[in-house]
């Protein structure tokens, strides 16, 4: 239901902005550093050599471990040498620092070669995080690493667990990401293809599957030996004890299946609690964070496989494997039973069940019952100008030269399409059938909010350009959380409202929509700056996947001048000083 009561959102809005730049004024945690030196190196991720991206000479990146309340200051250079770089610090809203997201073009300049860029910012809520590149197809070549925040000392848990463990998730392909980008801005048109590995922290193995193996030797006799790089990484666990298992999918494209072999409960979603629930298997989307309690409960004499499987696309990527190794046992004994098997991988039930199950923890704060402003964003494949493209609302996203956050704020002419890209598309686009007209324009326009402005967000999916299929998408915000008011099948109707979950639904940063389906979110635009909303499978959001929002940019205060030493800024006066 829709609001016009604009008197009030304005005054709360400006109350809520009084609350966030008190907060985030004062210091109230430690001031953590960390040092990263960004390069390519040889590499073999799944045991077999290239070219990774990697930082301070390590694959994945290394884990970065804070309180809430801290203040983190990561000193970036980007030793590259042909070309530039960014981290994005996925599920960190950062409140009061909009330039420090880390999204080229939108929140700051890309690093340019053998440039040092200073990232500041105060992690304000405990959760599962991860960082990644957000620059080309960065992150697909490996330029990655945990987050993990914990809680403030003196504060405890929701829940109770005896230890911790963590798990990093990923795909990884054999062509080069320059190979991968050429054959995606071609003529003809050239798709990635299916991953060939993929890896649970960085490990997978190419070519050699444990589970074949079962019964017939050990983790030691596998072609991995002596090789540290592409070993599995081997979890260790005592019997009868509680393991919190934090779950970060870094996958460029591959929506995976996690299984154990114990049941799990689910906890927490994208640094939110949720209401608990229990189950045998999670699916995991791509930019997707999980916290789920695994109990140490079954024969301390065996140990059992930890299994990620591709879910919604046909497979050609083998499992992913490696050992939960109760201390009882050797690392080296592999498990006398087969790996779970990976669900069927368009068993969409199956996912929507495990999906429709999560809903906030009691306590969660509820969404407000009315929108100001409401978007119906139509995902598609289409051609520009002969090109292969996805496109929102018939518009693929092409990123200005300058970041966005100084061309809205400091007015920069021509920077970027003034025009709006339409809030919705036709009401009788056919969802279920290839466009009639697949071409489509490409634009770098943006979404404008009020400070505090309720958003609706009506993500609709629809077929593929050619032949009958329609692909799950994965979408993240950047800058917020927003409520998961609900999903539906078809083609959202003003009466699906009715449907909405305004009781209880789950606080996410991340969420999915199904094949020829629709998912309805809600968020409050109370974070001035720019923030990036799009899929989060990398290929598509190469191919223009995404839009942009901007909000309140009159109230944010103090961009450095390191963020925006890029493209036309260099001919505007920056001695406008940051008020």
């Amino acid at each position: 239901m829709r609001k016009n009561n604009n008197i009030i959102m304005s005054l709360r809005g400006i109350t809520l902005w009084c609350v966030w730049l008190c907060l985030w004024e004062v210091s109230w945690g430690a001031v953590k550093q960390y040092k990263f030196d960004v390069q390519y190196m040889y590499g073999e991720p799944d045991c077999v050599e290239q070219v990774v991206i990697g930082i301070n000479g390590h694959f994945p990146g290394p884990t970065i471990t804070a309180e809430e309340g801290d203040t983190l200051h990561i000193i970036l250079t980007n030793n590259l040498v042909t070309e530039g770089t960014v981290l994005h610090w996925h599920g960190i809203r950062q409140y009061g620092t909009p330039w420090a997201d880390g999204t080229a073009s939108i929140s700051q300049c890309a690093i340019a070669p053998g440039q040092t860029f200073h990232y500041r910012f105060t992690v304000d809520r405990a959760g599962t995080y991860f960082y990644h590149g957000h620059y080309g197809l960065q992150k697909t070549a490996g330029l990655y690493g945990s987050l993990i925040v914990n809680l403030a000392k003196g504060k405890k848990e929701a829940f109770h667990y005896d230890g911790e463990l963590n798990l990093l998730l990923s795909d990884w392909w054999h062509k080069t990401t320059l190979e991968q980008e050429v054959g995606l801005s071609s003529i003809p048109f050239r798709w990635v293809n299916e991953p060939q590995s993929l890896l649970i922290n960085g490990r997978g193995q190419y070519n050699c599957s444990l589970a074949a193996n079962v019964m017939k030797t050990s983790l030691s006799e596998c072609k991995f030996r002596g090789n540290e790089e592409c070993a599995p990484q081997i979890f260790d666990v005592h019997p009868n004890k509680t393991y919190r298992i934090r779950i970060a999918s870094a996958t460029s494209l591959a929506s995976l299946n996690l299984a154990i072999g114990h049941r799990l409960v689910v906890v927490e979603a994208d640094g939110n609690y949720v209401k608990p629930f229990t189950v045998d298997d999670i699916d995991i989307y791509s930019g997707e964070t999980y916290s789920v309690l695994l109990r140490t409960n079954q024969d301390p004499k065996k140990n059992y496989w930890i299994s990620i499987g591709v879910r919604g696309r046909k497979p050609n990527t083998p499992q992913g494997l490696t050992i939960l190794n109760y201390k009882t046992n050797s690392a080296t004994v592999l498990p006398t039973s087969p790996p779970p098997i990976t669900p069927q991988w368009d068993d969409y039930n199956r996912s929507k069940t495990f999906t429709y199950n999560i809903f906030g923890l009691k306590g969660t704060q509820k969404p407000p019952k009315y929108y100001d402003r409401r978007l119906l964003l139509l995902n598609t494949q289409n051609l520009v100008r002969g090109y292969t493209k996805w496109a929102i609302n018939n518009v693929s996203l092409t990123l200005p030269s300058i970041p966005y956050l100084a061309s809205v704020k400091f007015n920069v002419n021509g920077s970027f399409d003034t025009k709006i890209p339409p809030n919705t598309f036709s009401e009788g686009y056919d969802i279920y059938n290839p466009p009639l007209n697949p071409n489509a324009n490409t634009g770098s326009g943006v979404y404008m909010f009020q400070l505090n402005q309720v958003v609706d967000v009506i993500l609709q999916n629809a077929n593929v350009m050619k032949g009958q299929n329609s692909e799950i998408h994965p979408w993240h915000l950047h800058g917020h959380d927003f409520w998961v008011l609900g999903y539906g099948d078809g083609k959202f109707q003003q009466s699906d409202e009715r449907k909405f979950n305004l009781k209880n639904p789950p606080l996410r940063n991340n969420v999915v929509v199904f094949p020829y389906g629709w998912t309805a979110l809600r968020f409050r635009a109370d974070n001035p700056g720019v923030w990036a909303f799009h899929c989060h499978i990398q290929p598509h959001l190469y191919m223009g996947m995404g839009v942009v929002f901007a909000e309140a940019l009159l109230n944010v205060k103090r961009i450095p001048n390191q963020a925006l030493a890029c493209g036309l800024l260099r001919n505007v006066s920056i001695h406008k000083k940051h008020n």
